[in-house]
């Protein structure tokens, strides 16, 4: 019998404090043994709560820095908790903060968020000496911040991660220093909001316009190639860019990705509950990441 993720319930006295970043129902909380937790509220028929936890998995399996996550559960409802990667004496700069720096107008000008491109995220990661995140061991060849965040990038692509917006990428503020935030906030993957019916039909169609390639294929970021583009890269092209300017650290990626098999990630699948799961859902989410890995390993030739 598969060994099934835990589900962590939570009392009722235990929140403590709101968190106010976000659209999501969540709150700060003590747990005796993971420490300071946030626990976020999974919106229902969402999928959010199995996918999060999906994607913090699929991160260990490519020894990606990565936040921690378990399934959970609150007054009866569904959710993920988080352990705090803050030390006491830290605090979490996002992405927002940071490229105001350079764009006084950016908190303001939320219309256009094209300015959230590769260009100035990789600009802000070396002009403000940002270090590998804290308490991780890199991989050989990994050296930077920007090599790091090359990994991030073939996460999304990998999961079809659309929500790597401002404020999903951080630096942590500590003792003077700044250091790359471990990844996080990945609940945006796997087709999670589909339903099993549109499931279906994609993963029977003969219509290629409408199967599963196809959806993996539109999946797009929050990242802009240029200033003033209308619409965001796609988030394999986010990668496949970043990748042009940063070829070593993502074949490094890329040889972390080829070494992972369809069964190792179903194996972590089979260990989600059942009642949070479908099959069909399953097999949508395996045949994204099969879809998606085979483009990105392909895409090694052109490095």
């Amino acid at each position: 019998m598969t060994n099934k993720f835990r589900i962590i319930t939570i009392s009722p006295e235990a929140p403590e404090e709101p968190e106010e970043m976000g659209t999501k129902e969540k709150f700060w909380f003590h747990h005796e043994e993971l420490g300071l937790c946030l626990y976020k509220k999974a919106r229902q028929n969402t999928g959010e709560d199995w996918s999060e936890k999906i994607a913090a998995e699929l991160c260990k399996l490519i020894k990606l820095p990565h936040a921690e996550y378990e399934l959970a559960s609150f007054d009866n409802e569904k959710g993920t908790i988080s352990k705090s990667f803050l030390s006491e004496n830290s605090s979490l700069i996002t992405g927002n903060e940071i490229l105001a720096q350079i764009f006084l107008e950016y908190p303001e000008d939320i219309s256009d968020l094209s300015q959230h491109t590769l260009n100035n995220i990789f600009n802000v990661l070396t002009n403000n000496l940002v270090d590998l995140p804290l308490n991780w061991t890199p991989l050989e060849g990994i050296e930077t911040a920007i090599d790091t965040f090359i990994g991030y990038l073939l996460l999304d692509a990998w999961i079809g991660n659309s929500d790597r917006h401002h404020e999903n990428w951080a630096f942590i503020d500590c003792a003077g220093k700044s250091y790359l935030a471990p990844t996080y906030d990945h609940a945006s993957s796997l087709g999670r909001n589909e339903s099993d019916e549109k499931r279906t039909k994609r993963l029977n169609t003969n219509d290629q316009g409408f199967s599963v390639k196809a959806y993996a294929n539109k999946c797009k970021s929050c990242l802009y190639a240029n200033v003033g583009d209308k619409k965001p890269l796609k988030t394999l092209d986010a990668f496949f860019e970043a990748a042009k300017l940063y070829p070593k650290a993502a074949n490094i990626w890329l040889d972390c990705l080829a070494r992972v098999s369809i069964n190792d990630t179903l194996e972590l699948f089979e260990r989600i509950p059942d009642y949070l799961i479908s099959s069909t859902a399953i097999k949508f989410a395996q045949k994204i990441l099969e879809i998606n890995q085979h483009k990105l390993l392909k895409f090694r030739d052109e490095l």
